[in-house]
C-alpha cells in the first residue's frame, strides 16, 4: 500500500471524529466505514492470499488503520506499563497488554481489549536484546528468536530444543522468560537475480551476475570452478570453463528469483532476448564495480591471452571495465550479448574489454534465458518519424517522459532529447538511431 493510500484509509476511518468513541467503533467487531480510496491491486492480492472477499479486504484495511492509530495512542498513554498490542485471530479486535491493572479502563475506553501481563514491552525487548548480543554463540540448530507479545514472552526457535535452551541460558535468560519452540526453519536470503549485480564466491571474492537463466544465472568462468559456492544470491557453480573459454553458470538455491532485468546503476533495463548485434553496434555493460558503461562492438571471434591461458571466441569492445565487473551483462538495446571476460585499461583512462558471447553459454549448458516482454524498436531511417503512445509515457523503467517529449533510441534505450525527463542532464548521442515524438 502506498503512503497516500494509508493516509486516505486513516482519514476515512478516523478523520471525522478522532476521539476515543471513534476508536471504539473501528476496533470492535462491527465494520468501520469503507475507505473510499484503496489500491485495487492491494485489495486483489489480499483477497487472493488471505482467502477473503474484496469487500472483506477493504473493511480489514480500514480496521487495521484504526487499530494502528489506537496502538500508537495507547503506547504513549501507558508509557512503561505498555506491553504490546495485537489483533485477534480474525483481525476484528485489538488487544493491548499492560503491566498496570489501573490502565485497563483507559485501554477499554479506546475500544481495545485489555490484557494484564507480567512483562512490559520494554522488558521483552531487553530479553530479546540479550539474545542478540550473544548471537555469535548461537548454534547452527537455532535459526532465530523473537518477541511474542500475545504470550508475553521471548521465543527461541530450534531444530534441537536442548540446544535452544542452552543458548537461552548462556544469554542470561531465566527459564520463565523464554519459550523454546521446535522448528524446521532454515532461513537464507531471498534475492532477485538481476544482471550486473554483485555476487560473492567462497571466502569473499566478488564478481557480477551476467543474466538470469531458468534455475540460476550465467557469468564468467574465471569467477569460480564447478562446485564453488556463492552467496547473494546463494548457489553453486554447476558448470565452468576457463581458460580456453570464459563462461560458467550458477545454479541458485530456492528462493532466489531470476528477473529479466539488468542493473543500469541506477534503475534497470529489460532483457527481451539474445539476438546477436553486428560489429559496429553500440553495446553497454553492467558491473558491480563501475556500474553502467557503453561503447561499440569492434571485432568478433577474438582471442586473448591471459596469464592463465588463451581464451578464444570472444567479442572485442572499447567499453571499459574493472576488477569485480567480471561476469557482468552486455546488452545492445534489450538483447543480451555476453558476459564480461577481461581486457586492459580502466574506466579512468579507457581500455579494451572482451566479452564471452551469451548464446554460446546457453547452448553449451542447455539453458534458457529469463526474458520479459520487451519492445525492440522498429527499423527507420527518418529522424522526424512521428508516432503516438496513447496511455503510456514510460519507455524505460525509471525514466518518465512527458507528452510531447522528443526521445531517441540510441541502441540501448529510449532517451529524452527535449521536454521533461526524470534524468536531467542526459546528453543525446551524436547520431541517434531512432527519433520519435511521444504523445
Amino acid at each position: 500500500m502506498t503512503r497516500r493510500t494509508v493516509a486516505a484509509v486513516a482519514v476515512a476511518v478516523l478523520g471525522a471524529a478522532g476521539t476515543a468513541a471513534a476508536l471504539a467503533t473501528t476496533a470492535t467487531a462491527g465494520p468501520p466505514p469503507s475507505p473510499p480510496a484503496v489500491d485495487g491491486g492491494l485489495v486483489a492480492a489480499m483477497a487472493r492470499d488471505l482467502n477473503i472477499t474484496p469487500d472483506q479486504a477493504i473493511v480489514r484495511i480500514g480496521r487495521e488503520a484504526a487499530a494502528s492509530r489506537t496502538e500508537s495512542a495507547l503506547r504513549a498513554r501507558l508509557g512503561p506499563a505498555f506491553a504490546g498490542a495485537w489483533l485477534n485471530a480474525d483481525a476484528t479486535r485489538l488487544v493491548v497488554g499492560a503491566t498496570d491493572p489501573s490502565q485497563v479502563p483507559a485501554i477499554e475506553a479506546a475500544g481495545a481489549e485489555a490484557r494484564v501481563v507480567a512483562r512490559s514491552a520494554g522488558r521483552l525487548d531487553a530479553l530479546k536484546t540479550a539474545l542478540d548480543d550473544n548471537a555469535r554463540s548461537a548454534p547452527d540448530t537455532v535459526p532465530g528468536w523473537y518477541v511474542d507479545v500475545p504470550t508475553n514472552t521471548v521465543v527461541v526457535l530450534a531444530r534441537d530444543v536442548a540446544h535452544g535452551r542452552a543458548f537461552a541460558r548462556a544469554s542470561g535468560l531465566a527459564e520463565g522468560d523464554v519459550r523454546v519452540e521446535r522448528s524446521t526453519e532454515d532461513p537464507r536470503p531471498l534475492v532477485d537475480v538481476i544482471g550486473g549485480n554483485a555476487y560473492y564466491i567462497g571466502s569473499g571474492s566478488r564478481c557480477s551476475v551476467g543474466f538470469a537463466v531458468e534455475g540460476g544465472f550465467v557469468t564468467a568462468g574465471h569467477c569460480g570452478r564447478t562446485g564453488a559456492a556463492t552467496t547473494q544470491p546463494s548457489g553453486t557453480f554447476a558448470g565452468s570453463s576457463f581458460p580456453g573459454n570464459d563462461y560458467a553458470w550458477v545454479r541458485t538455491a530456492a528462493g532466489n528469483t531470476g528477473r529479466p532485468l539488468v542493473n543500469r546503476y541506477p534503475g534497470t533495463v529489460p532483457v527481451a532476448g539474445s539476438t546477436e548485434a553486428p560489429v559496429g553496434a553500440s553495446v553497454c555493460r553492467s558491473g558491480s564495480t563501475t556500474g553502467w558503461r557503453c561503447g561499440t562492438i569492434q571485432q568478433k571471434n577474438a582471442s586473448v591471452t591471459y596469464p592463465e591461458g588463451t581464451i578464444t571466441g570472444l567479442t572485442r569492445t572499447n567499453a571499459c571495465a574493472e576488477p569485480g565487473d567480471s561476469g557482468g551483462s552486455w546488452l545492445t538495446g534489450d538483447q543480451a550479448q555476453g558476459v564480461t571476460s577481461g581486457g586492459s585499461g580502466n574506466c579512468t583512462s579507457g581500455g579494451t574489454i572482451y566479452f564471452q558471447p551469451v548464446n554460446e553459454i546457453l547452448q553449451v549448458y542447455g539453458l534458457r534465458l529469463v526474458v520479459g516482454g520487451g519492445t525492440p524498436p522498429t527499423s527507420t531511417t527518418s529522424p522526424t518519424t512521428t508516432t503516438t503512445n496513447p496511455g503510456q509515457t514510460t519507455w524505460q523503467p525509471g525514466v518518465a517522459y512527458s507528452a510531447g517529449a522528443l526521445v531517441a533510441y540510441d541502441g540501448v534505450g529510449y532517451r529524452c532529447l527535449q521536454g521533461h525527463s526524470s534524468q536531467p542532464g542526459w546528453e543525446p548521442p551524436a547520431v541517434p538511431a531512432l527519433w520519435q515524438r511521444v504523445g
